[in-house]
């Protein structure tokens, strides 16, 4: 007898992540714990699908309680290059506020760019940051995060909610 798989849960990265709204949205619609995890008091919707954790402020304290959770129908949703590279590995869907999703196949080469990106800044060499978020942006990950909720259901996990 095989075990049933855990609910599809969504963590999000969540201070300083400019798609909370769309999160809260489509997690509505299919019915999906968030997780919104920060080291200082955000405003989450008054919902018992929303959930709010609040983090010390120790550096990478909202990485570290994210990363202890990623498992195999686990949505993150985050910038932060590290946090996803751990993630992947242990099996969650990474998606960027961009709608990038993080793989196997290329966490390995967003980490070494990142790297290379931090040391040409530590030279003073690059001076620019990311380009500014867009609509696009925006459109790009409802799709992608509507797009892994649907493959988990699919895979057979379950939303969580009646």
């Amino acid at each position: 007898m095989t075990a049933t798989p855990q609910a599809i849960e969504i963590f999000v990265d969540a201070d300083a992540c400019p798609v909370k709204a769309e999160i809260y949205r489509v997690a509505e619609r299919h019915r999906v714990k968030v997780w919104v995890v920060a080291n200082s008091f955000l405003t989450v919707p008054n919902d018992p699908l929303v959930e709010r954790v609040i983090v010390s402020s120790g550096f990478d304290a909202a990485d570290d309680w994210i990363a202890e959770r990623a498992r195999r129908g686990a949505v993150v949703i985050t910038a932060d290059i590290p946090l996803a590279h751990r993630c992947v590995s242990a099996g969650a869907d990474v998606i960027g506020p961009t709608g990038k999703p993080f793989t196997e196949a290329s966490i390995g080469m967003a980490l070494a760019t990142r790297n290379l990106m931090e040391d040409l800044r530590a030279m003073g060499d690059v001076t620019g940051g990311p380009k500014p978020f867009s609509a696009k942006d925006r459109s790009a990950f409802l799709s992608a995060l509507d797009l892994a909720i649907v493959r988990l259901k699919r895979a057979g996990f379950p939303s969580g909610a009646p």
